[in-house]
């Protein structure tokens, strides 16, 4: 018999906002420079849990959501800002050290 495996999808794996918290920090530790680290890790945040309901809080749509959360996306601050308190989350800065 032939085994077989699903897709790993990180977004099954973050069950609450901690575990959202650490992988976020994780991605943007991980490539300091990459500007799309940030985007790409509230994508998988946003798929981790209901997209609709992220939509009506943020006021944009799914299918806008998704697109400016992809790989591909390029999402505005204001969208950036839309989406992480819509998740409960916030963004804040420190000094590097």
């Amino acid at each position: 018999m032939a085994e077989s495996f699903s897709t790993y999808d990180t977004a099954d794996y973050l069950v609450d906002l901690d575990d959202a918290v650490a992988y976020l920090e994780a991605a943007i530790e991980e490539d300091p420079n990459d500007p799309t680290a940030v985007t790409r890790a509230l994508g998988v945040i946003a798929r981790s849990g209901n997209l609709s309901e992220l939509s009506r809080r943020t006021g944009i749509s799914r299918e806008g959501l998704y697109k400016a959360l992809s790989v591909d996306g390029n999402p505005s601050f204001a969208t950036i800002m839309a989406v992480t308190s819509a998740l409960g989350l916030r963004l804040t800065f420190s000094a590097v050290t």
